[in-house]
Parts: C-alpha cells; sequence; structure tokens
C-alpha cells in the first residue's frame, strides 16, 4: 500500500509512516479484510465508507502537519483519518453524527493508545466551539459549500480541506485562512458520503 501511495505521488515522509504504523485492518470489516490495504473506499456500516488509502494521503499530506497543531476532523467514521492524524499534531477533536460508529471508533482509539483523541456525538456541520480555534480542519463527507461555523473556528493562519460539490460530483476544497482573508484552491476530483446537518445536506433528502 505504502509503495502504491509513493507511485501515486505521495511524499510527505510522515505522513507515509503515519499511514504505515497504522494498522487499516482493524477498521474494515471482518468480512473484508483481505480488502483492507487495497486502494479503494470499503463500507462500515451506517451508510459510511472507509475512504480509500491515496485519498486519506492526500488529504493528510495537504494538511502540512508539523507536530504542535491541533485538528478538527468532521466525520470520524471507522477512525482510521482520526489515528493517521494523531501520529502527527498534539490533539484531534473528531465528531461523528452516527453513535455506533464512534463507540467503535473509541474502541480502537483504546486499543491503539491513541490518548491525544477527543471525540464528540454530534452535528459536524457546527463543528465543536468549545475547542476551537483549529490550526486545521478535515471535513470526511461532501457538502454543497464550506460551513460557515467552521471557517469561523479555523484559527489565522489555518489550513481547512473538505469535499464540496452537489451529491455526485465533488471536488477536494483547500482554504486557508491568512490575515483574516480565505483563500480558496481546488485539489482533485473526488467522491465522498453527504456531509447531513443543519449547515450541510439535509438527512431527509
Amino acid at each position: 500500500m505504502i509503495r502504491e501511495l509513493q507511485v501515486c505521488g505521495i511524499q510527505d515522509s510522515r505522513t507515509l509512516a503515519a499511514m504505515r504504523e497504522t494498522p487499516r485492518h482493524l477498521f474494515v470489516e471482518e468480512a473484508m479484510q483481505d480488502l483492507a490495504y487495497s486502494d479503494a473506499p470499503l463500507p462500515i456500516g451506517g451508510g459510511q465508507t472507509i475512504s480509500q488509502p491515496y485519498i486519506v494521503a492526500l488529504m493528510t499530506e495537504t494538511l502540512a502537519l508539523r507536530g504542535p497543531e491541533k485538528v478538527l476532523e468532521i466525520g470520524t467514521g471507522s477512525g482510521y483519518q482520526t489515528v493517521i492524524l494523531s501520529h502527527l499534531c498534539a490533539r484531534v477533536c473528531t465528531v461523528e453524527r452516527v453513535e455506533l460508529l464512534l463507540n467503535r471508533a473509541r474502541r480502537l482509539f483504546d486499543q491503539l493508545r491513541c490518548h491525544n483523541i477527543s471525540s464528540r456525538l454530534g452535528d459536524g456541520t457546527t463543528g465543536w466551539p468549545a475547542a476551537a480555534p483549529f490550526d486545521r480542519i478535515i471535513v470526511t463527507a461532501a457538502g454543497p459549500e464550506v460551513p460557515e461555523p467552521l471557517l469561523q473556528q479555523l484559527a489565522d493562519p489555518g489550513l481547512l480541506i473538505m469535499p464540496v460539490g452537489d451529491r455526485s460530483r465533488q471536488v477536494l476544497a483547500v482554504v486557508e485562512r491568512v490575515e483574516g482573508e480565505f483563500l480558496a484552491r481546488e485539489l482533485a476530483p473526488v467522491r465522498f458520503v453527504d456531509l447531513i446537518g443543519v449547515h450541510g445536506w439535509n438527512e431527509a433528502d
């Protein structure tokens, strides 16, 4: 898997090391163990997926983590991305709206002794105001636009990455906050599950 990531252009040694140290097979269902290290998304229950390793690596590398940062993750899911982030920064605050997934992820955090992760159940589109500001924000579900609460909880300087678009086609949007200004660019076309919440998609739709 690591060799494939390098061939695909992932170069950051810290990102690659964190992914090498994180046992992806623990985060997928037992019936899919043989696919755990393939470069493909896999279902994890609750209508959610674990992202393909390349997208995890690309988003992580783009965050340019150096160690002291506090990161907000929206969409804990399996917890795989969360654990990788925990190897690369000082603190990860992660929000998940599906209780079953969050409870499963918390057990893995304990099993892997990831003690710098804080998690809560709730609407990720509102962020985590009590813990803000965040040096980095990563959103692992796609919405029509970046939720305003997340922009306001981003430190200055700070960086946010999130898939943005309609429900069939999205791009990874990278937003930097510099001296009060928000500078946006597009990174790559992607396809993510829906970001559900008051500042995202309506689940009933």
